[in-house]
């Protein structure tokens, strides 16, 4: 079992209650809300997941935080569960708090043994915070979370894209973070485990350009956008990465 990242852990416990103003300290320069990216990650996955003719049922959340990204999961088709899971306590109470219900549960990752069973498992802009010799663990941990065959959309900040660079000074919580760069999380992807099924960029213009936004689609192949996914795939037939 993957031993959570420990120099993150008291970050993260002090920030539980501050963290939705933490955060829009930097992404307020979009002129947008936190809310327009959570949605605009779970629409675009949302999007893939038809493509693949996937129609997960349970998902897991890897570093949920606050659970803020939980309606948005559970809107996914098909849904019926979310298991949200974070290395700080402080966060998962808070999530539990808000977010909790019979289709919602809230774990910390000392509480959590992977089953390889959940169809879906998400992970937004939690790896620039896991230090780099912990990473490779993390995503077995994700590995063997999922069922053969199961799906994993892993979300990172682009630092290809000077806007989230910025973004990212201006969050107390990330303004030391050791970015990835899409070539590296594709290896670290691949190397432990994944088929690599596809990457996208999301989040070019910002509300001032909201007019353009429709071109977002045609361009999600380029390095434009703020932030990136890769989709990954746990073979049908299980090795152990």
């Amino acid at each position: 079992m993957m031993h959570p990242p420990s120099p993150q852990r008291p970050i993260f416990d002090a920030y539980a209650k501050e963290y939705d103003a933490a955060l829009m300290r930097g992404v307020s320069i979009s002129g947008e809300g936190k809310e327009y990216f959570a949605r605009g990650r779970v629409l675009w996955l949302v999007r893939r997941l038809a493509e693949l003719g996937e129609r997960p049922q349970s998902v897991v959340d890897f570093g949920c935080g606050t659970g803020s990204a939980t309606p948005f999961l559970l809107e996914i088709p098909g849904v019926n569960s979310v298991l949200g899971m974070d290395v700080s306590a402080g966060s998962i109470e808070s999530a539990r708090q808000q977010h909790g219900s019979p289709r919602a549960r809230f774990v910390t990752l000392l509480e959590y043994t992977p089953n390889a069973q959940m169809d879906l498992a998400f992970c937004n802009g939690v790896f620039h915070h896991i230090p780099v010799a912990e990473r490779a663990e993390a995503v077995r941990f994700i590995y063997r979370t999922l069922r053969p065959g199961g799906v994993f959309a892993f979300w990172e900040n682009n630092p290809w894209n000077p806007g989230t660079r910025l973004v990212m000074s201006r969050i107390p919580f990330d303004r030391d973070a050791i970015t990835l760069t899409p070539p590296e999380a594709r290896r670290l992807l691949g190397d432990n485990g994944f088929e690599v099924l596809g990457t996208d960029f999301q989040f070019i213009f910002p509300k001032v350009l909201g007019w353009l936004r429709p071109l977002e689609k045609k361009l999600a192949r380029l390095p434009l956008g703020a932030q990136y996914q890769i989709l990954g795939r746990k073979p049908a037939v299980v090795t152990e990465p």
